[in-house]
């Protein structure tokens, strides 16, 4: 069985932030599944990490000294040809991307992966390099997963209180979830109801779109092309090309329009983000390797929002606005459209939060869902809050 190293390149790392303050590259979730259990399921092995110091308290390396170990960037999405080329190389060999002769896979000992490869091909992938990507490569990236998920499997029944327009083989519901009354169009893409979700009475889902294990769909929630719903999460309102990681709340009326949001987050009732500017032009969002607005040739973008973070009851917020991890934002107004991590405030006054409070809000929010407040998690929100000075 091979011993995969998922490392962390730039600049994707970079580009992924907040989302990548809080976890490796591989760890985002962009379709179905994160880019690991991509991996996990394509090509058979150990996985591990190769990132940020900081993170490796949680997301550790194994066997560095192993010379036969494969390191894959964790940015890049398996395809069968990938799956079937990496495993070939011999020690010492790599593949680069093509685009810029960065380094995608190598065979060999961490000492040799941060020397030179003596050996290199150069190959075409498809990656996620900017969090921008995650929504807008998230509906192919849900029919991908799809056909991985579902290979050999037969979908549970559900009951005839239910719609389904279009072919019913493109919906597929696992065992133990609990849907009546509810609308699925699978006409324009499949849809994926994971282990344990419910999904209430008059919601409406429009495919391409992945609910994952044990997430609540509310009633007359309407989710349309190209959202994922992580684990674990609550939803209502509207979602359109949301990609929500998982452990997370809208559950409530709002508008959540080409957004990313990340793990233990809570958008209160009625809060809603822009995802177009009212002059239609291409929009500006923030750049943590600039540390400054950079030009985009996107015109849509909503919020893009790091683990943690809450926003309260009727918040609104311009086009691309960036939160960072652990913002508590509440007050009436429009604020800038990058709010730091761990502000606390208002568009009247932010100040930093409290990181005792923060851990001890943070303890409660994870019990909710049975879920531990460990160390590790403690530690890198200590680190990141020590950096945000």
């Amino acid at each position: 069985m091979e011993n995969v190293i998922l490392f962390d390149r730039e600049p994707a790392r970079t580009g992924l932030l907040p989302l990548t303050f809080t976890r490796p590259v591989a760890d985002i979730r962009v379709g179905a599944l994160t880019i690991r259990q991509k991996w996990e399921r394509m090509l058979h092995g150990t996985y591990s990490w190769l990132t940020q110091g900081y993170l490796s308290v949680k997301f550790g390396i194994s066997n560095p000294a192993d010379r036969s170990n494969l390191f894959i960037a964790g940015d890049v999405l398996p395809d069968p040809r990938l799956v079937a080329m990496i495993p070939m190389l011999e020690e010492g060999q790599a593949l680069t991307d093509a685009r810029d002769d960065s380094v995608i896979a190598f065979r060999g000992s961490l000492d040799d992966f941060k020397k030179a490869p003596r050996q290199t091909a150069p190959i075409d992938v498809k990656s996620v390099s900017t969090v921008i990507d995650v929504f807008k490569l998230n509906g192919d990236e849900i029919r991908n997963d799809f056909r991985i998920l579902t290979d050999g499997v037969a979908s549970a029944p559900i009951s005839d209180t239910n719609v389904v327009i279009g072919d019913r083989s493109q919906l597929f519901v696992e065992e133990g979830c609990e849907i009546e009354c509810a609308s699925f169009n699978v006409k324009h893409g499949p849809i994926y109801i994971a282990k344990g979700v419910e999904i209430m009475e008059g919601a409406r889902l429009r495919g391409p779109i992945a609910i994952m294990a044990d997430s609540k769909v509310k009633m007359n929630t309407m989710i349309y092309e190209d959202t994922t719903v992580g684990p674990q999460c609550r939803v209502a309102g509207e979602l359109a090309n949301a990609v929500i990681q998982g452990y997370s709340n809208k559950a409530h009326d709002g508008v959540l329009l080409n957004a990313v949001v990340g793990e233990w987050c809570n958008i209160g009732a009625a809060a809603t983000s822009s995802n177009l500017k009212n002059n239609y032009a291409k929009i500006k969002v923030w750049s943590y390797e600039k540390k400054g607005f950079v030009k985009t040739d996107e015109q849509f973008c909503g919020l893009i929002m790091g683990d943690y973070s809450k926003l309260a009851i009727n918040t609104s917020l311009n086009t691309a606005t960036t939160v960072g991890v652990g913002v508590n934002f509440f007050g009436a107004g429009f604020p800038r459209t990058y709010i730091p991590s761990f502000s606390f405030g208002s568009p009247l006054k932010m100040t930093k939060c409290s990181l005792d409070e923060l851990i001890d809000t943070a303890r409660i929010v994870m019990s909710r869902r049975h879920v531990d407040l460990t160390q590790a998690d403690i530690d890198i929100m200590t680190y990141l809050y020590n950096q945000q000075d």
